[in-house]
């Protein structure tokens, strides 16, 4: 145990913060440690002001003394940049909405309650009203264009009868019987400025259960998409409705097999736009397209076939149709003519990262967020006509301090012939003679994409081993988004078996180039990633060691337990009695017999989409073998790691046994991670300070 305790002291003296500089000096850049990466302020959630005068947006930090990620909102002037925070407290504020006069801003919080309710505050500050009082938590809300009502979303409170019985017969629930359907709400500003209220409910019966929903420009009607109830399982039953709020009549004006949602009013109020696979199954796969309908309903004609990518709804207003649509690596605004069909690209260049586009209310003005592989994700305004974007936020100011890595996309042919890219992080003073280790982060999904973003700040702290001369290799295989519906679609039933294809077709294409030692690589993923890297512990020996995070490792266990079984079905096309033999090919538990490489296994004590049982059954198969392995469970979480010291302990536990497999550091027992300095309070008090600055 001594020999554990100075490893840990000496791994701290390498990721902590370097002396400070004396009086006058400028400070030496330094490297990054897991605080200094989980600390890191981002904006999001932004939105231009009807007028375009303001841009309300997000800022979230990190409370450790909490262990919360706490966002707040911000205002950001367009003609000067001038930014102030409008919110503060220790619970967070976010989902701002402008009142369509611009005179309000509204958004949603838990401050009063451990529910989200909806809250008003003057855009030139003042202490927030709580307008809502529901029972249940809000989960999407929108003004009416005339500004008089507001309309929300959320789950209907528990009947009495249900009470009842949790009293007298403990609580429990009948698998796939027993529902909390989301409903429509609507409510007078006014009156809730005067007091808190639930409002009218518009949608009651249990034949659907609300997705989304958007208001006609005159008021009267609402659009909403509706599955048949709230389960994860039937997303292919989404189905778009029209709500007359005269009479609270719902008409379903379309249904096709596959999933149609999100809908849209124009501007006349004539049609709805919604977003649609067009009937077509499997549907996980494939693009979702725009498609138009009349807004009494009729025949759904599809607007973006020739697009060939998803196409999110952004505005539709006098000068066309917008949407938003990811160009391999690239994100990007499109407008598009709904009568003929033509699409223009609005934003550029092309390795824009653009997202979040609002409009402002005459269209003629925009913002957006976007990060590029040397900034954080800033805030800009620009008019769509003449893209020339402006920035009005400052947060990559935080990364002047640090030795970062440098991003760039390579691109390879893989075992197939498919070509494949990826990010390539290198250390800054990248030598191209120098050999380096190699460490390869695969992305979840699939249909994630990894993007030359300035740092990476959660599970796997590449910048930390690009510092210690690493180069990080994030693959974006065979199935992920912006790369087309052919590119998306190959590995299906061929999940594992292509992906790997990808990963280590990418490891040789670096080694080829004599930049990477080919005795020191090492893999690592979450969810799909986590997959994949299963995958390849068991079916490889290529790595020096493997981290696999909320990983599958048998796709007959995944699908029996996992709360979205159509998932699997759409990718290998039966279940695993139907056809046992797809299921042996792609799952690495099939393959374990020969596995040799090191491997950490890291998962959510209560994961519902990837269930627990998957790491258990990996870690035995691996200590059957005798195969060194370790298997953490993070207690409390689901799939998702979403608190800062759980997110601290993951990326330290990758940290430490990577260190160990590829610069030989001792490794330290996994339950003895060094702790935080007592100094952290203050500096969590400073960082709160700053952030009223910003």
């Amino acid at each position: 145990m001594r020999r554990h305790l100075l490893t840990l002291a000496v791994l701290l003296a390498t990721v902590s913060l370097a002396a400070p500089a004396s009086r006058g000096q400028v400070p030496a850049k330094r490297v990054p440690t897991v605080d200094d990466l989980l600390s890191l302020k981002t904006v999001g959630g932004a939105r231009i002001s009807p007028d375009g005068r303001w841009v309300a947006y997000t800022v979230s930090e990190t409370n450790f003394k909490s262990d919360a990620f706490v966002s707040q909102l911000w205002l950001a002037e367009t003609s000067t940049g001038r930014r102030f925070q409008l919110t503060r407290g220790e619970k967070s504020s976010g989902n701002p909405r402008w009142s369509p006069d611009g005179a309000w801003l509204a958004f949603t919080s838990d401050r009063a309650g451990d529910k989200n309710q909806i809250f008003l505050i003057s855009p030139e500050g003042g202490e927030a009203v709580q307008l809502t009082k529901h029972e249940t938590s809000v989960s999407g809300y929108d003004w009416s264009p005339d500004g008089r009502w507001i309309a929300y979303a959320a789950t209907e409170p528990p009947p009495g009868a249900l009470k009842d019985r949790k009293e007298q017969f403990a609580d429990f629930e009948v698998v796939r019987r027993e529902y909390n359907h989301v409903h429509l709400w609507t409510f007078a500003v006014a009156e809730a400025r005067e007091a808190q209220v639930v409002g009218k409910q518009r949608t009651k019966n249990k034949e659907f259960s609300v997705s989304s929903f958007s208001w006609s420009p005159d008021s009267s009607r609402i659009a909403f998409g509706a599955t048949l109830n709230p389960d994860l399982i039937q997303g292919a039953t989404a189905d778009v409705y029209v709500l007359n709020l005269a009479d609270d009549s719902a008409k379903k004006i379309v249904s096709q097999p596959g999933q149609d949602d999100d809908p849209h009013f124009s501007p006349d109020g004539r049609q709805i736009v919604f977003s649609t696979v067009m009937g077509r199954e499997p549907y996980f796969a494939v693009n979702s397209r725009l498609a138009v309908v009349p807004a009494e309903g009729g025949t759904p004609r599809s607007l973006t076939d020739a697009f060939d990518e998803n196409a999110g709804f952004v505005e539709w207003n006098a000068s066309g149709l917008y949407f938003s649509g990811l160009q391999k690596t690239a994100a990007h605004l499109f407008r598009l003519d709904p009568a003929t069909g033509r699409v223009a690209r609005v934003t550029s260049p092309d390795n824009l990262m653009a997202g979040g586009v609002t409009f402002a209310r005459d269209g003629k003005l925009i913002s957006f967020t976007a990060p590029s592989p040397s900034t954080l994700t800033e805030i800009y305004v620009t008019e769509p006509d003449r893209f020339a974007p402006r920035r009005l936020t400052e947060m990559s100011e935080q990364l002047k301090p640090f030795v970062l890595g440098t991003r760039e996309v390579v691109s390879w042919k893989s075992q197939d012939g498919a070509e494949i890219e990826g990010v390539l992080v290198k250390p800054a003073d990248f030598d191209p003679s120098r050999k380096y280790p190699l460490l390869c982060v695969i992305h979840g999904g699939p249909t994630g994409v990894d993007r030359p973003t300035a740092v990476d700040t959660r599970y796997y702290p590449s910048d930390i081993w690009a510092a210690r001369g690493a180069l990080v290799l994030k693959v974006n295989y065979r199935g992920s988004a912006g790369y087309g519906e052919k590119f998306r679609t190959l590995n299906v039933r061929n999940l594992g078996v292509g992906d790997a294809w990808d990963v280590l077709s990418g490891v040789d294409s670096l080694v080829a180039r004599g930049w990477v030692d080919p005795s020191r690589v090492a893999c690592m993923g979450w969810s799909q990633g986590g997959y994949i890297s299963a995958f390849l512990t068991a079916s490889s020996d290529r790595f020096r060691a493997i981290s696999v995070g909320a990983g599958i490792s048998d796709w007959a266990t995944y699908y029996y337990n996992t709360d979205i079984t159509p998932f699997t079905i759409n990718y290998l096309g039966k279940d695993p009695i139907a056809d046992p033999d797809i299921y042996k090919k792609t799952s690495p538990i099939a393959y374990v017999a020969s596995a040799k490489t090191p491997t950490l296994i890291q998962h959510g004590e209560f994961d519902r989409r990837v269930p627990i049982a998957n790491a258990y059954q990996l870690r035995q198969a691996l200590e059957d073998r005798r195969v060194p392995v370790e298997m953490i469970v993070y207690k409390g979480f689901g799939h998702g790691i979403t608190k800062p010291r759980a997110m601290r302990a993951v990326m330290t536990h990758n940290l430490v046994w990577f260190n160990h497999y590829l610069w030989n550091d001792p490794l330290p027992a996994l339950a003895d991670l060094p702790l935080p300095k007592k100094e952290e309070k203050k500096d969590e008090k400073k960082d709160g300070e700053k952030t009223g600055s910003n």
